[in-house]
């Protein structure tokens, strides 16, 4: 029985007959899945031989008729569609980067019955115990470093950042070294200089989309470390030179 078949099964047998009738001339929940299942299998990242990562994060976009009908029911919809891709995945033995999320958003210029989904790989992310992250805390770091979606106060000296225990910053993706890249914080009176240092990783650093061993680093500098992206955010900081 395939992934797909399980899932409009699981689905007869969570949902009441208004959610059925719900669908009956709009968007099918079986067509989401199919088309998870595509953006999941079109997505995959080769980290190795043996390993393939795949998105964990997927936006569902629904026209407004669509959306409306589906609220009511959209959190029974969304754990079944995760379990149809938790299955989908072991079946075709990839990796997640990180926890599973569905989410449906309203978009105005579809038209009924059409849809678009969209995926991509968001690691966890888990900062150092006993880091502060409230709003203070945040307002009043010299810089901020965003990793999806998440801002962490960086102070100097800085922060190791990897997926094993002994980083500062701990990344849950596969394709991130246990201690995988450095980012540097000096300040000295005003001037504030952040720069990025590769740990000697299996995959590489890069910044701005060029590979690096080390880097100065500006505000909106995206560092690219596995599947993962961090943007450094500071106004005040000069513009990124001394690549090497």
């Amino acid at each position: 029985m395939g992934v797909l078949h399980r899932f409009e099964q699981r689905l007869e047998h969570a949902v009441t007959g208004a959610f059925a009738r719900a669908f009956r001339s709009a968007v099918q929940p079986v067509e989401i899945a199919a088309a998870l299942q595509r953006d999941i299998d079109n997505s995959v990242q080769i980290l190795s031989r043996d390993r393939q990562l795949a998105p964990n994060s997927f936006t569902v976009e629904l026209s407004a008729v669509d959306y409306d009908r589906l609220a009511p029911y959209g959190q029974t919809l969304a754990d079944e569609l995760a379990e149809m891709v938790r299955s989908h995945v072991a079946e075709q033995r990839y990796t997640l980067a990180g926890p599973l999320m569905i989410n449906f958003v309203r978009q105005e210029g579809l038209s009924t019955g059409r849809f678009r989904v969209s995926g991509q790989a968001n690691a966890s992310v888990t900062p150092a115990p006993g880091q502060r992250m409230t709003e203070t805390a945040i307002r009043g770091a010299p810089v901020l470093l965003e990793v999806n979606g998440m801002r962490h106060p960086l102070e100097p000296p800085g922060v190791v950042v990897g997926r094993g225990s002994e980083a500062d910053l701990r990344i849950n993706d596969p394709g991130i070294s246990r201690r995988h890249v450095e980012i540097r914080v000096d300040v000295n009176g005003d001037q504030i200089s952040v720069s990025a240092v590769d740990l000697g990783s299996t995959n590489g650093t890069s910044v701005d989309g060029r590979k690096v061993q080390e880097a100065l680093l500006r505000d909106g500098s995206r560092i690219h470390i596995g599947s993962t992206t961090l943007v450094v955010r500071n106004p005040h900081l000069t513009d990124g030179i001394g690549v090497s």
